[in-house]
């Protein structure tokens, strides 16, 4: 009645799955999927995103500034995804009529208290940006390239810039109140529908002037008024930050007609500014991969044939005594390691990852998580490692009890609680410090109850049926009886020093993803978009080749020192890559980015360790398990006498 019971309990828990998954986006459009037509005259909404700052890296939301506010403000449904990135997305003042362009629109005029100047300083000062959307694309900001003739986007404006008044060396801060907003527009040749596919900015700081007394939206501005063409294209009298001084928002609307089709609409954002140099590394470091991998397996199998033959010819026992090599330790290569129960815990998690990755990936290869999809990848990511906890659960039982363990249900526990554990508490100390900053970025208590709820729920009871049914499973028998006595292992040369070959090993497979780290770490902390996964996927099949291939290498050059004692090395060998990743964030911190602030930096290296540790665990899995691949197939391969 058991297994039954369990197997229930798991379609209950995947179940729970697909319902936490589809609640946060009921009243979600679903982007990407359904475009959007727009007859002249249509109402366009442009919504507010958060504020966002390569210098801080705390986002905060776009009404915590003194900004024009719409009468009733309206949060979008947002999904786990956009939830845990910071996004909050409100309705906005800014309302357009589909090509119907208006100029100097008056948004509201503000007095600004000592308060609201000293954070808008604050924000100007560490070049904060205005994020909005508009049909579901986030508001860029063109800008031409110094070197070519082309134009890069950047996404959203800043609030404002630090500059000096002519002849004055203190220097002010001067606030963007005027937007000059471009939408471009697709239209259909046979009906007058059309599709917004572009939507861009120039932002100006102007002191507004006014004749007689202020009428909100019906005051002409002597500063902007098209029955006189005077409209805002300079900075040359910029609006100054100042207590108690109005400020009044205004903004343009163009709208330009554009050959771009909706389904490539996203072209433009994706478009990497230094594309070549980042094609070209790409190419040079899966070519370099490829050969090194290629030419160790040509040695691998070389040699092992050789060995393989020769203690196959061997004829008696005098002459298998005299031989030195692998074939020794083959009475103890299969003997428990120490901690024998951790080693099956991080393997375990290892494939839970692995799992996450793979089916992530493809998912994105295939189009299913595109960008205009905020956070459909993050709750994807969250979702399938969920899920995957079944495999860990299997395969960290599985080994378990090759070991002749028999206590199932405390490796389960661990399982199921070491690395999430881990990962939860830094999460929750990063999640406090971001909550102490007031910044958007700190996650409800609404949404870390369904994080929790996810973890206890869904992922601990599949964890505990994948150990449930990896333990029914006969265990795997080692091709080579297990002597009752150790062999006493010689001593080791220089080279073949545990710390050395370890630290040795990682350098292969951090070389095969460094160049690609670069980019994935300057989407994320740079904020720019990442798409090219079917690159990533080819990186990621060569980290795979490589770590496998490498802890192989290094693993029968140890058995061939009649070191027995590989369980943990292999382990180590491919997870030591972890370091050299954390290395480099660090080097990527003091030469790319320019944080200043504690906590920010706080932020930045709690989740490069957190990064880093789960690095660790999956290529130290797949280290493991092709150096447990490959042990059993060479002591399978000859004869024991």
């Amino acid at each position: 009645m058991r297994a039954p019971a369990m197997l229930r309990w798991a379609a209950a828990a995947v179940a729970l799955a697909v319902l936490l998954a589809a609640a946060p986006a009921a009243g979600f459009y679903l982007p990407g999927v359904a475009p959007t037509d727009f007859m002249k005259g249509d109402e366009l909404l442009v919504k507010v995103n958060k504020l966002t700052s390569i210098k801080t890296q705390l986002p905060y939301t776009y009404y915590s500034l003194p900004f024009c506010k719409p009468n009733t403000i309206v949060d979008s449904a947002e999904n786990l995804g956009e939830v845990l990135r910071g996004d909050r997305i409100e309705n906005s003042p800014y309302v357009f009529q589909m090509r119907e362009p208006k100029m100097c629109q008056i948004a509201c005029k503000l007095a600004v208290t000592e308060k609201e100047a000293k954070e808008l300083k604050e924000k100007i000062e560490d070049e904060y940006r205005v994020n909005m959307v508009l049909d579901n694309l986030p508001l860029v900001v063109p800008v031409t390239r110094q070197d070519k003739n082309t134009i890069a986007y950047q996404g959203g404006y800043h609030v404002g810039v630090k500059g000096q008044y002519t002849g004055s060396k203190d220097e002010k801060h001067f606030i963007h109140n005027h937007l000059s907003f471009l939408v471009k527009y697709h239209r259909d040749d046979d009906s007058e529908l059309s599709r917004i596919v572009g939507f861009e900015v120039k932002s100006y700081s102007i002191k507004h002037q006014f004749d007689g007394k202020w009428n909100d939206a019906n005051t002409r501005l002597s500063t902007c008024d098209p029955h006189d063409n005077k409209f805002v294209t300079t900075n040359e009298s910029p609006q100054e930050v100042e207590v108690g001084k109005d400020i009044i928002f205004t903004y343009d609307v163009h709208f330009e007609e554009s050959e771009i089709k909706w389904a490539s609409r996203w072209d433009t954002y994706l478009l990497m500014s230094d594309d070549q140099i980042h094609w070209f590394s790409i190419v040079n470091s899966l070519m370099i991969v490829l050969f090194l991998s290629g030419m160790v397996a040509m040695i691998m199998m070389r040699t092992l044939y050789r060995d393989i033959s020769r203690y196959n010819q061997l004829e008696t026992q005098e002459e298998a005594q005299e031989e030195t090599g692998w074939k020794l330790v083959h009475g103890d290569v299969f003997r428990p390691p120490t901690n024998s129960d951790l080693l099956c815990v991080y393997v375990g998690t290892g494939v839970q990852f692995f799992g996450m990755l793979l089916v992530t990936m493809i998912f994105a290869v295939l189009g299913f998580l595109s960008p205009s999809n905020r956070g459909g990848l993050m709750t994807a990511m969250l979702l399938v490692w969920v899920l995957m906890g079944l495999l860990a659960g299997y395969s960290s039982s599985r080994l378990y009890k090759m070991f002749k363990g028999s206590e199932w249900k405390q490796i389960t526990l661990r399982t199921a609680f070491l690395f999430p554990g881990i990962a939860f508490v830094i999460f929750f100390i990063l999640n406090a410090l971001i909550w102490g900053e007031k910044s958007s970025g700190a996650v409800p208590f609404t949404t870390m109850f369904a994080l929790v709820l996810l973890w206890f729920g869904i992922s601990v009871p599949l964890v505990f049926v994948g150990s449930y049914l990896g333990f029914k499973k006969p265990a795997m028998e080692p091709p080579v009886k297990t002597n009752k006595i150790p062999r006493q292992i010689p001593e080791q040369a220089w080279y073949m020093n545990p710390l050395f070959t370890i630290l040795i090993g990682g350098i292969l497979p951090f070389g095969a993803v460094f160049i690609e780290l670069f980019f994935i770490l300057t989407s994320i902390w740079l904020h720019q978009f990442y798409y090219i996964f079917g690159f990533l996927f080819l990186v990621f099949v060569i980290l795979i080749i490589t770590c496998a291939e490498i802890t192989i290498v290094l693993c029968y050059f140890q058995l061939c020192s009649e070191d027995y004692m590989w369980w943990w090395r292999s382990y180590l060998t491919s997870g030591s890559s972890a370091l050299y990743l954390f290395l480099y964030a660090a080097f990527y911190f003091f030469t790319k980015l320019q944080i200043s602030k504690l906590v920010s930096g706080i932020l930045y290296f709690g989740y490069m360790l957190l990064a880093s540790f789960s690095f660790f665990v999956l290529t130290g899995t797949i280290g493991f398990c092709a150096c447990f691949w490959f042990t059993r197939m060479i002591y399978s391969s000859v004869k024991i006498d």
